[in-house]
């Protein structure tokens, strides 16, 4: 490994300076945080217009969003829900750390962002005015609306933003993908990018095709819909919303007197199939190693681990077992959570939303609960009941995706920085 701080070139390092929140527990990092740092549940029994006779009971929804308070209404007619909400978190991150677009400097800024599912709310409606209506009554924004690029290509245009863009259609570990990859467009030379996930899975259509799915739970009870690593476990919750992060070059952000939230310090990324859970304990574990060592790290430097969990047994000791594997000893120690039983599991946006707590986890010092997880069947230290506070300077965040993607995150609180 290189001396260089991160194994980054010439000794740059990406740092979060503005963070950007639209979830179920609600909108914006004030109260995001607090929603997940007293464990509150925001699983609710499904109230989706049009979703009553499904099987589907109890998912993550988005309540009291007003993207218009956020977001001009010449872009909201043109976009889905799951852009609107990216649009609002963009916004309010960009907002946080005080970043705009200079006119002088129009590539200095970039957007990635990554989805599971595109605009399904818009396409179901348009398809529905075809069918029903005719052709005639189909909006030209159609054609875009659903697109998954939706968000990046609409976040870049309000913005003015020109420099490198990019779109991940990927699994439940794109938020982790998108933030990697802004990390590597910044330290490639880009002063600035826009990065995170954001879903909006709970129309009609969307929710059907989810039926699929044998890892989704159809649990009536909200408290007890989402309860990984427990005997219990019945699948996970889904759930709409999601995170937006400003990454941008340390030595830059400091230049021009933005707080540093956090460091971007290493990501990894496997393959390992759809369904394939055990396998998938290979995959994850040489991920979080990985990912270590993009970061410099060794297994006792990690502080907390926020975890996938999925909530399928099999997927459940997967992934015990592939923290084990890349941690040693620490494993039987280290601090464990997972904030999303609470709040549901977002697909792309899922492990967005957990950096997020992992950022604010760091900044306050403080491990937040597993909502409504109480007994632990495997050999974790499972944060249950209440909050922990800790010493925090090494968040990893792991996920994987249904589709057989894993990746691993290591986020570090700056060492420079006053909690």
């Amino acid at each position: 490994m290189s001396g260089q701080r991160g194994g980054s070139p010439a000794g740059r390092r990406a740092v979060v300076t503005g963070l950007g929140v639209v979830a179920p527990g609600g909108t914006g990092t004030e109260a995001f945080w607090k929603s997940v740092q007293q464990g509150q549940t925001a699983l609710t029994p499904v109230t989706r217009e049009g979703c009553g006779h499904l099987p589907l009971k109890v998912a993550g929804q988005v309540s009291g969003f007003d993207p218009s308070a956020l977001v001009e209404d010449r872009f909201l007619v043109q976009t889905d829900r799951f852009t609107h909400f990216a649009m609002a978190a963009a916004e309010l991150a960009l907002e946080e750390a005080h970043l705009a677009r200079d006119p002088e400097s129009p590539y200095a800024i970039g957007v990635v962002t990554a989805a599971g599912s595109g605009g399904g709310e818009f396409g179901q409606r348009e398809l529905q005015q075809l069918w029903g209506s005719g052709p005639q009554f189909v909006g030209p924004y159609q054609s875009i609306a659903w697109f998954y690029a939706a968000s990046t290509g609409q976040i870049s245009i309000r913005g003015g933003f020109q420099g490198p863009c990019g779109v991940l259609a990927d699994d439940e570990p794109g938020g982790l993908d998108a933030l990697a990859h802004a990390r590597r467009t910044v330290l490639r030379g880009t002063g600035a990018m826009v990065a995170g996930a954001t879903e909006a899975p709970l129309a009609p259509y969307s929710v059907v095709c989810q039926l699929g799915y044998p890892e989704l739970s159809l649990a009536g009870d909200p408290n007890r819909a989402y309860l990984p690593f427990t005997e219990d476990a019945c699948g996970f919750a889904p759930a709409e919303g999601g995170a937006m992060f400003t990454v941008e070059d340390e030595e830059t952000a400091r230049r021009r007197g933005a707080q540093v939230r956090a460091v971007v310090a290493g990501h990894a990324a496997t393959f390992t199939g759809a369904g394939r859970w055990a396998e998938s304990r290979e995959g994850l574990a040489r991920a979080i190693s990985g990912a270590l060592a993009e970061a410099d790290c060794r297994p006792e430097d990690v502080d907390v681990v926020f975890a996938d969990a999925l909530g399928l047994p099999a997927a459940d000791q997967a992934e015990v077992q592939a923290i084990a594997d890349a941690l040693g000893a620490r494993a039987a120690t280290v601090p464990v959570t997972a904030p999303k039983t609470g709040f549901g599991r977002a697909y792309a946006a899922a492990s967005a939303l957990d950096a997020a707590a992992a950022v604010l986890a760091l900044e306050h010092g403080v491990v937040p609960p597993t909502p409504n997880v109480v007994e632990v069947r495997h050999d974790l230290d499972v944060v249950t009941g209440e909050a922990r506070t800790a010493e925090l300077r090494t968040a990893l965040v792991l996920s994987r995706g249904l589709m057989g993607c894993n990746a691993a995150l290591v986020l570090r609180r700056d060492p420079d920085g006053a909690r």
